[in-house]
């Protein structure tokens, strides 16, 4: 009774879930329809005192941080030669390849003559950063693509580019993690021509480095989130003592960032704005102690990294401080210097939900269908030694049966 019980809560949950879903594609298509037919000013609250909203400000800020994993993960495993964390690297590498890909289409819905993204490829601005982030991310986003193939050669048996993906592994990873650093840090680069209308507490010369610091903070968040969902989603073991370790690494960057951004502000001498008694400080405090303080103390101790409950609550406080900080530099930060307050559509937000359930559907199918998480099968040798290879079942089967 209590098994047929449970068999009908995870039903229920699926149907919920896959309902939540369509109603999200529906509308999202139904927005999208509005938005390339009748223009930006039918589905958005933008204006010319305003002209980034919510999917600048999410769907690509947002969007190319919390893809930070793929560079992060890679680095770690192919450059460093920390091997123990490959099982995690392919859900990692495939977050950040359909990240990239999203941040792409919702470049589309923003852009105001959609049909010219293409125009960087050959109208070269060498003094613009809004150029050097296109290429990066039109490259990186090629690299992600490479890095992710094996996966798609495994899967219908391609042995030779198989082959010889493997051989450019290293130099692949490289590229990719020299154009995440130079775009990470490109995005904060944006805000620097507006000093005098962002708000203190948020404007710094440092803002290149405080975005590519944040990125990989929650780089790290990201592999432990989507591995503990993977984990439930798909019924298999979660790789805890690399999650750990993670956590570990995010509780060091976290003070690393704390630590230089109190620095900026001694340097700068805004201290004084922390105690002002406005909304903007209010939002600080909110981003700076959900995003960074709490988490960094709790991922600190070890009962809490050991809980799987308990670190994966820690690091959704990491994205959520994360995604905070992008929308309060690019809207927060500027509302009160062009006196215009925002807050996006019912259409916006619709198509957000979209671009995100797409992503979700993607990751899902892909995961379903592919050798993302490779199985580790042991095989147990003559006499009593035994070992384990990460191998396909059906290359398991043979092995034990030419062992036997």
């Amino acid at each position: 009774m209590a098994k047929t019980g449970i068999l009908n809560t995870i039903r229920k949950k699926l149907t919920f879930w896959t309902a939540v879903f369509w109603i999200l594609i529906g509308f999202g298509l139904y927005a999208t329809i509005v938005r390339f037919t009748q223009g930006l000013g039918a589905v958005t609250n933008l204006s010319d005192n305003v002209p980034w909203g919510l999917w600048v400000s999410f769907d690509v800020l947002c969007g190319v941080g919390l893809a930070a994993g793929g560079f992060t993960l890679a680095a770690v495993v192919h450059i460093f030669n920390i091997k123990s964390y490959e099982p995690v690297i392919r859900p990692a590498i495939l977050t950040a390849f359909l990240g990239y890909l999203l941040v792409c289409v919702g470049l589309i819905f923003d852009l105001g003559k959609p049909w010219n993204i293409w125009h960087p490829l050959i109208m070269w601005n060498h003094h613009s950063v809004m150029f050097e982030v296109a290429w990066c991310v039109m490259l990186y986003t090629t690299v992600l693509a490479l890095e992710f193939s094996p996966v798609v050669f495994e899967k219908f048996r391609l042995e030779k580019p198989l082959r010889i993906i493997k051989r450019v592994t290293i130099p692949l990873v490289i590229l990719g993690v020299i154009l995440s650093t130079l775009h990470q840090s490109s995005l904060g680069s944006v805000f620097l021509i507006v000093p005098e209308k962002m708000y203190p507490l948020w404007y710094s010369p440092f803002l290149p480095v405080f975005f590519f610091i944040s990125a990989v903070m929650v780089g790290f968040a990201m592999v432990i989130f989507e591995s503990y969902l993977s984990a439930r989603a798909f019924n298999k073991s979660l790789e805890k003592p690399l999650l750990m370790e993670l956590a570990r690494a995010a509780v060091f960057v976290m003070m690393l960032f704390l630590v230089l951004r109190f620095i900026d502000f001694t340097q700068r001498g805004v201290w004084g704005y922390l105690f002002r008694l406005q909304y903007e400080t209010i939002i600080f405090w909110i981003e700076t102690s959900v995003g960074v303080i709490i988490p960094m103390i709790l991922l600190s101790i070890p009962r809490v990294r050991k809980n799987e409950n308990a670190l994966f609550w820690s690091v959704v406080m990491v994205v959520v401080g994360f995604v905070m900080n992008r929308l309060d530099v690019s809207i927060v930060a500027l509302q009160a210097s062009n006196g215009a307050a925002y807050f996006p559509s019912i259409m916006e937000i619709g198509i957000t939900l979209f671009l995100m359930a797409v992503g979700f559907g993607a990751f899902r199918y892909i995961a379903k269908n592919f050798p993302i998480f490779e199985p580790t099968t042991p095989i147990e040798t003559l006499g009593t030694q035994k070992i384990k290879v990460t191998v396909k079942p059906k290359v398991a089967f043979m092995q034990t049966a030419k062992n036997s």
